[in-house]
This record gives C-alpha cells, structure tokens and sequence, in this order.
C-alpha cells in the first residue's frame, strides 16, 4: 500500500477552506495545475473520488469530506511530532497557539503572559483573539493548538476542561435600578419583572449572550433590547445611557472595567455564573503541557476550579 503524501493531504484541506483553485493553489504556494494533479494522484491512492467536477466548478463528495476531516487530525498531529521532535522531546518546550474568546482576553492576556512565560520559560507563546466560532474551526484545522472558551458550549471532537467559574453581575446605574419594575428585594432586582427592552446584550456570534440569557434566567425575548453591543465596554457605555442594565462577568469587573463610571454592580439570582474551560482536538499528543497550562491560567479565573 502506498501512503498518502501529507503535502497532498494539505493541499486537499487548503481547498476545502478556499473553495477555489487559483487561491488553494496561493496558499501552498504551488501552481494550480500541481494542486490539481496532486488530488488526482490522493484519488487514486485512495480509491475514490474526493471530487465532482463541472467544467470550472466543484464540489466535496461525501468521501471527500471524510477525507478532509480526517486529513485535518493528521495533519495536525504531523505538526505536533515536528515540534516535539525539534525540541529533543522536551513537553515543555517549543511553540502553543491559543485561541481566546473576546469577552476573556482583554483581562487575562496580561497575567496569562506573565505567568506562562515565568513558569514555562522555554515555551513560545503565542495568543489570538476571535469569536468562539472562528476559534473552533481554526482549532478543528489545525492552525491553532488550544482555545480558552466560556463554557458550557458544544465542541465536537475536542475535550473540554472546566478551569473556574466566572459570575455574573448586574450593572446599572443606581436610578435604574430604583426604577425597576417591582422594585429591589434583598437588593437584587428580580429579573423576571424587568421592563420590556431593558436588558443590553452582546451581538449573537458573542457566546455570553447565550450565557447571560440562560444564567441569569431572562425568560422573554422582549426584556433584550434591539441594541447589541460588539464588546463588554460598549454595554458599559450602554448601561451608563440610564436606558437600561446589562449582565457583566466578574473578570471583568476586577479589571476595573466600571473604572470612571456612576455604575454599581449587584449580583444576581442563585449567583449565575459561566464557565471557563480549556479546550482541545481529541487525540493531541500535548495533554501533558495542555493540563499545566490550566494549572497556571486556572488561579488567574475569579473562582478557580480545576477538574
């Protein structure tokens, strides 16, 4: 039996993203024919066809997307045994990519990077920030080697490891909150009387809007005003307008994110929080340096909590 090269395997995962030839052919820095040669000699070696062809356009047959997906798990393992083998097998050496959500990075990026960098000296760290769902396909990929994610949220072929909970907080400006319909009780509003379009909250490709909606027990669609914010400090800003409250994590507030601001913070029903975890291709030969990083990272999370 004859293997497959993995520089062809790529190329079949580089079209896949791409959808395209001419810019598949781009990224690998190839000719277009050489790509095209090069799936036809993977169909072969592989006894099926990864492609139908129409003139200039294609699709994925099922196969095809099969083979894709599992081109992608050995591609990234092949990625990982180079970099184990360029640092003489030391675990804690060489290059990790983590991928990190935005409403988590602009708070741990700093401690993260100090403390991974004393602890792991020989460990090229390297952090991108993007939308849990950029993240997931760039880890499913290969391009990046770890996420840090709020949680719960399905990861299909990945492991999930809880590292701390993070609670969330009612912020308003003190008159709102008097204002309230029904009034304060304990000094926490009750949030199944909130008026209707009270309630600010991330735009929906923001995982913590679905966090905050689920945790903090808003019911009713209406309460969420049609105004939707790309970042935490845009609810501050929000919030600060007096035409409403928002829902904002502790890691948030401990970083001053109310800084200059007549808001107050209270915290909510049954203390809501969200989860945040450490995320990972199931398969991966680094769930030695992976679960070392949660011990470094877990202490940085409001309340630490380390399966």
């Amino acid at each position: 039996m004859k293997w497959p090269n993995l520089k062809h395997l790529h190329y079949l995962v580089t079209l896949h993203r791409e959808q395209h030839f001419n810019r598949a052919a781009q990224h690998c820095h190839v000719s277009q024919s050489t790509l095209s040669t090069a799936i036809q000699n993977l169909e072969e070696q592989l006894n099926g066809q990864l492609l139908e062809r129409d003139h200039k356009t294609f699709i994925f047959t099922a196969f095809g997307l099969e083979v894709v997906e599992r081109s992608k798990q050995l591609l990234a393992q092949a990625n990982e045994l180079m970099d184990f083998a360029q640092n003489a097998g030391d675990w804690q050496a060489g290059s990790v990519k983590i991928g990190v959500i935005p409403t988590i990075a602009p708070f741990l990026f700093e401690p993260m990077i100090r403390e991974i960098t004393e602890k792991l000296p020989k460990l090229n760290l390297q952090l991108q920030e993007d939308t849990t769902n950029n993240l997931l396909k760039q880890l499913n990929e290969g391009t990046l080697d770890l996420l840090l994610l709020a949680l719960p949220m399905p990861t299909p072929g990945c492991k999930q490891l809880i590292i701390g909970h993070d609670p969330f907080h009612l912020v308003a400006n003190q008159k709102v909150l008097d204002n309230l319909n029904g009034g304060l009780e304990k000094g926490i509003p009750d949030i199944s009387r909130l008026p209707h379009e009270s309630v600010f909250l991330l735009q929906s490709e923001h995982c913590m809007t679905d966090h905050a909606v689920s945790a903090c027990g808003l019911r009713h669609q209406e309460q969420v005003s049609s105004l939707a914010a790309s970042s935490l400090h845009t609810l501050v800003k929000l919030a600060a307008s007096k035409m409403g409250l928002t829902f904002l994590p502790e890691l948030a507030l401990n970083d001053n994110i109310l800084q200059d601001s007549d808001l107050v913070a209270l915290p909510t029903e049954e203390n809501a929080y969200r989860e945040i975890g450490l995320v990972w291709r199931n398969g991966t030969t680094r769930m030695r340096l992976f679960r070392q990083l949660a011990e470094i990272i877990s202490p940085l999370t409001p309340i630490p909590v380390l399966d």
